[in-house]
């Protein structure tokens, strides 16, 4: 195997103090052999200052492009990378110290062209945001395909906490023009061009998302309009789990009907639900506030992907429109 070279790519829109965040974390990391780019794309505020703060700390560079998305703006970054295997993490990052030495000693061990690794709530995380990650990593909110799963050849990587090989770039031409949904774009790609995929699952990351649930409510709603997307790409890809938070709106509904007409059964099962979803989130963070904040996650989380999943569907395969994302212009108020 050749000698790997890292280049961790960051695109960045309109986030300094997130940023700072971030590289604070790559100062401590135990193996040190690697280069940041950090790709401003079309930000009004600029992170230019504290990328300069750790010019002497770190072997980092800057750039900046007009908006075109963070798919584009990771090939931007990657065709100005020197090094040979790519890492991208997403802004909102926090990453352990250990990380990049386990990724360099698991690739040494266990070669993947591509791999992504896990995330996981960090200590300092806001009740709302250890809420959100219970939601997005939870068994029993997502099935298990976050990371979860025990055959990590199955994983798709995600592009908060994803690398590949410069040659995978150059075979691939890079991420997609899809405004979500373009990671699982990446990484169906690999695995169709013959490559390596698969999870590191000592490789997490502290991942931030939304930090409260307007903003978390229109990331996971863009995901399920971009489901469909991917269908229509991929054609073999949709799974059953896939139509799982579909089945819940509508099972919602019905439980609402249900309760005009005095008929509780089904309130019942999602009383169930939800407080398996109480007592499993009260194990994992031991706080009362995060379980209970971890119901109102997980409702938010299915309603929001089942609604743009259940309009994709509508408008992609019934009506044959055209690729769409929501939110696009507001996406970050």
């Amino acid at each position: 195997m050749q000698v790997l070279k890292y280049s961790i790519i960051i695109p960045v829109f309109n986030r300094p103090d997130e940023v700072k965040e971030l590289l604070d974390t790559l100062t401590l990391q135990t193996y040190k052999d690697f280069e940041i780019i950090i790709v401003e794309d079309g930000s009004q505020i600029s992170s230019e200052q504290v990328v300069n703060q750790y010019s002497t700390t770190l072997n980092i560079k800057y750039f900046s492009k007009p908006n075109e998305g963070p798919g584009l703006t990771r090939n931007y970054g990657s065709e100005r990378a020197s090094g040979n295997y790519f890492i991208f993490f997403d802004s909102d990052c926090l990453i352990p110290v250990n990380y990049m030495e386990i990724v360099n000693n698991s690739l040494a061990k266990r070669w993947f062209d591509a791999y992504g690794g896990p995330d996981a709530a960090h200590e300092s995380f806001t009740p709302i945001q250890k809420a959100i990650s219970y939601s997005m990593t939870s068994v029993l909110s997502t099935g298990g395909i976050r990371g979860a799963m025990i055959d990590p050849m199955k994983f798709h990587p995600r592009s908060f906490n994803m690398g590949f090989s410069k040659e995978v770039f150059l075979a691939t031409g890079g991420f997609a023009n899809m405004r979500f949904g373009e990671d699982l774009d990446m990484s169906m790609r690999i695995k169709e061009k013959g490559f390596s995929a698969g999870l590191i699952k000592d490789a997490f990351v502290y991942h931030k998302r939304r930090t409260d649930f307007r903003k978390f409510f229109k990331q996971v709603h863009n995901s399920g309009i971009a489901r469909i997307n991917l269908y229509k790409r991929h054609p073999n890809t949709l799974k059953a789990v896939h139509f799982a938070p579909a089945l819940f709106v509508l099972f919602f509904i019905i439980s609402i009907i249900g309760l005009l007409f005095g008929i509780w059964f089904f309130a019942g099962l999602l009383v169930i639900y939800f407080f398996a979803v109480f007592l499993d989130a009260l194990i994992q963070y031991k706080s009362l506030k995060v379980a209970a904040l971890s119901i109102e996650a997980v409702f938010v989380q299915h309603m929001a992907y089942g609604t743009g999943f259940i309009k994709s569907f509508w408008k992609r395969i019934i009506l044959k429109q055209p690729e769409f994302v929501a939110y696009k212009n507001n996406f970050y108020k």
